[in-house]
């Protein structure tokens, strides 16, 4: 395959199935390093994320973003023919990713041994709800059965009221940063061994390693851990407090020097020597009176007042963001995370979140936004398994693949 990026993965070539999230998210990484991803998508339809959350004249403008610096080739996964070509694909990458359920490959004909058998150093990444293996393998799983299974929801929210979501679908993209994670490091032992791996990400376990010291906790004396709301289990005072402009203000003046520069800035010295607060764990014992006490000062003053005060301080602190909040700052401006595209004519300019993490001599970059459906069929399908013209026609006209020729290839 012809490689036209340059970046970290620059020549790292991952043939993407799947749909949605959390495959999709691991393979933008990916591709924002320099990778060139070739996203296989059902035809006329492509990708369901290409129909979800606020659509434009050409779609989902998230699909903008999750497909960006990828290629779109339309291929009827249900198809025999188009198995056959994707098993052609697969002898030609370095990656595979896919996020169906446990053994939907292997009913294609593409699983692990025949991928494998073909293409030894391959890269296998299979992202599910419930894993390859175990009495739950077979279950659907999405994001949401992730986070509560995985005791994410449980520990969120307020004591009073239901278990909450977070307001993005988190689970899927603590699995997606998993499965990336998994492809360097399998990647790295390829270089060493010539051997290919098989990457096996739960999207239940990838939630739950994050729970932190909930597991020993419970184990050490059978203590669980409850919802809380916005306070930090381990250390206080830490919460999110209202503003007398109606906005809210996260403040973490939990270290004992901290508090003390805390505790002078709001004009309140002596709490450091009330014996309620004069170490975290008297002050994680009493925090609801300490956050009422923060609350009564917090509620006086505007978030942009508060927040220069603390600065100088020292003490950590910031305003709770919406996204206009975060489109307007410096910070995010000055590092280049909201980066300026043009998109189709219809839509026009479309704003992306930028790269993550930043490096110094090999940047990710935006090459173009997330294609068409099938925009690359034609080009890929071409060059890569040396299709005709006319077999191109015969199998769009079959249904296997789908053709968008109005689409240039990819830069």
């Amino acid at each position: 395959m012809s490689e036209g990026s340059s970046g970290q993965l620059a020549g790292l070539r991952v043939l993407e199935l799947g749909s949605l999230i959390a495959g999709p998210f691991c393979t933008r990484q990916l591709a924002d390093m320099g990778a060139r991803v070739l996203k296989i998508e059902p035809p006329g339809t492509g990708d369901p994320l290409r129909n979800w959350s606020v659509l434009s004249d050409e779609g989902s403008l998230w699909s903008f973003v999750q497909s960006r610096n990828k290629e779109s080739i339309a291929i009827d996964l249900r198809s025999p023919i188009g198995q056959e070509l994707v098993r052609r694909l697969t002898e030609r990458v370095d990656v595979v990713v896919e996020n169906f359920r446990a053994g939907r490959l292997e009913s294609w004909g593409l699983g692990p041994d025949v991928l494998r058998q073909a293409n030894p150093r391959l890269v296998l990444v299979r992202i599910s709800g419930f894993g390859q293996d175990g009495p739950y393998r077979d279950r659907p799983g999405y994001g949401s059965t992730g986070e509560s299974m995985g005791g994410l929801r449980y520990v969120t929210g307020f004591p009073d009221r239901p278990p909450l979501k977070m307001g993005v679908s988190i689970g899927d993209a603590i699995a997606a940063l998993y499965a990336t994670i998994g492809t360097l490091a399998a990647l790295r032992r390829r270089d060493a061994t010539g051997r290919g791996e098989v990457v096996d990400v739960a999207l239940y376990e990838a939630v739950f390693s994050l729970l932190e010291g909930t597991l020993p906790e419970y184990g050490y004396s059978g203590v669980v851990r409850e919802r809380m709301g916005n306070a930090l289990p381990g250390a206080a005072p830490s919460n999110s407090y209202p503003t007398a402009d109606g906005r809210f203000i996260t403040i973490g003046a939990n270290g004992e020097s901290i508090f003390v520069r805390f505790a002078a800035a709001i004009g309140m010295p002596y709490l450091t020597s009330d014996p309620r607060f004069d170490n975290n764990q008297a002050r994680r014992a009493n925090s609801e009176a300490l956050d009422a006490i923060i609350t009564g000062w917090t509620i006086q003053h505007s978030v942009e007042k508060i927040w220069e005060l603390l600065n100088r301080a020292e003490v950590p602190a910031s305003p709770v963001y919406s996204i206009a909040d975060i489109v307007q700052d410096p910070q995010f401006r000055a590092r280049e995370m909201i980066v300026e595209t043009d998109g189709p004519k219809s839509v026009g300019q479309i704003l992306m979140p930028g790269f993550v993490p930043r490096y110094l001599e090999a940047p990710s970059r935006l090459r173009w936004h997330g294609p068409r459906v099938g925009e690359h069929t034609a080009a890929v399908l071409g060059s890569e398994l040396s299709l005709s013209e006319e077999e191109l026609d015969r199998l769009s006209a079959s249904g296997v693949i789908g053709l968008d020729r109005a689409g240039a290839p990819a830069p």
